[in-house]
């Protein structure tokens, strides 16, 4: 439990900026750079040779390991040092050498990341990418511009996802896919160019979802993988029982929202 007499703790040999808004109960470590226009919440601690740039906004009880680059300018051409922002939320653990960019004003101007997320070792996050709560990102997995990661996805080490596709919640990809289309809810890929491999059944589990739910989930997967349906024939036959079943709903949903279509 905190108390009135906890204060910051920023080594002395830490750089940070005058316009930069520190909670009293923040640790920042040695060498580390923190600009102008960044905040961080309460609770978070901030290792050695960490560069914070803002805007950027960082909650409470966030974990940052060394030399992470947080808030850069976004790896975009089209970037004309607009003032975009990078957010995170609360809880997370990131851990050593991820880079976070600010958004452009070709999105909504905000790279966001939520809450409870455990983010490994030199993990990128582009700009304008949007990730959920729950998320696994294991090392060296990467985001291209305008991502979308729901919440409770696991991807594996060194994935690697194209500009605007979306990973839907649940999902779950082993080492080394590479995706260009959107990965569904609740589905597994695998192989260098990602492949559906069944459901996430085992994380479904783990989260709560009851056996008739993941029978459901199973008997959709097969509707969309296995019934040589084309894909509109697939949704409409899935729509049937979404009214019924919100675990379809979510992948009904997810399905007719679809921009670069899914892997299939």
């Amino acid at each position: 439990m905190r108390t009135a007499e906890k204060r910051q703790l920023i080594d002395t040999r830490a750089v940070v900026d005058s316009g930069a808004r520190i909670d009293l109960d923040v640790d920042i470590g040695p060498y580390s750079v923190i600009g102008k226009d960044v905040s961080i919440g309460r609770g978070t601690r901030i290792g050695p040779h960490v560069v914070i740039e803002g805007p950027c906004e960082i909650g409470e009880d966030n974990q940052i390991f060394p030399f992470c680059a947080l808030g850069g300018a976004p790896q975009d051409k089209k970037y004309a040092a607009e003032p975009t922002r990078l957010v995170i939320g609360n809880r997370n653990t990131i851990r050593e050498s991820c880079t976070f960019n600010r958004g452009t004003t070709q999105d909504d101007g905000v790279t966001r990341v939520g809450d409870d997320n455990w983010i490994m070792a030199y993990v990128h996050i582009a700009h304008d990418c949007l990730v959920g709560n729950n998320v696994i990102m294991a090392n060296n997995t990467t985001l291209a511009g305008h991502v979308r990661v729901d919440d409770w996805v696991i991807l594996g080490g060194f994935t690697k996802v194209h500009q605007f596709c979306r990973i839907g919640q649940h999902s779950f990809s082993a080492m080394d896919c590479a995706f260009s289309r959107d990965l569904p809810p609740y589905v597994m890929a695998a192989g260098h160019l990602a492949e559906p491999r069944g459901i996430n059944s085992e994380g479904l589990r783990r989260r709560g979802f009851s056996r008739e739910s993941i029978s459901r989930i199973r008997d959709a997967y097969r509707i969309l993988y296995r019934s040589d349906l084309r894909l509109e024939d697939a949704i409409s036959r899935l729509r049937e029982t979404a009214s019924e079943h919100a675990e379809i709903a979510v992948l009904v949903d997810f399905l007719e929202s679809s921009e670069r279509s899914i892997i299939r």
